[in-house]
């Protein structure tokens, strides 16, 4: 690992007013219904905990783990699907929940293969989106912050697996 350092880019009460903001419009356009999250793993546990705490409507939770970076800083371009659902979502309320958004071709993989299991609706959330990067067509209903391209770790998000539990979004700026 390269010799580097973090530069704060949002401070921890900049991203919790944030994702209280979220919660509550997603509260508001689901109303009267319940909300199936699905969790994108590792990245994302940290944000749909906290925002799964802000949604005031009834919510349920799944998992899947899928790829397309490994141990680098710039998307490999291969998504690989490592943790499929436990529970069907067909004629369920679905948002997808992500850390960040960057080449788009993940999430555009994922929502196909969600598409074809006949949910009620399949929405996007994410803490982060990197338009300046995608090369995949992706609809975000919901964002948190939309960011420049830097590298950046925190709240979930990691640098080689460190640095998940920063409670802030910081830049990774390498030493020379």
């Amino acid at each position: 690992m390269e010799k580097h350092h973090i530069e704060v880019m949002l401070t921890e009460e900049v991203v919790n007013a944030r994702i209280k903001e979220l919660g509550e419009q997603i509260s508001r356009d689901y109303a009267g219904k319940s909300i199936h999250l699905i969790c994108i793993l590792k990245g994302s546990v940290y944000f749909t905990c906290e925002l799964a705490k802000r949604i005031t409507i009834p919510v349920t939770m799944d998992f899947m783990q899928c790829s397309s970076y490994g141990a680098e800083t710039k998307s490999s371009g291969i998504v690989k699907l490592a943790k499929d659902l436990d529970e069907p979502i067909m004629d369920r309320e679905v948002l997808i929940i992500e850390d960040i958004i960057d080449s788009g071709r993940t999430l555009s993989h994922l929502k196909d293969l969600l598409g074809q299991r006949k949910p009620a609706s399949l929405r996007l959330c994410t803490l982060l989106d990197k338009p300046d990067r995608r090369v995949a067509e992706v609809n975000v209903e919901y964002v948190g912050f939309q960011i420049e391209d830097k590298f950046v770790v925190g709240y979930g998000l990691d640098y080689d697996q460190k640095y998940r539990n920063l409670p802030y979004i910081g830049v990774v700026e390498f030493d020379s």
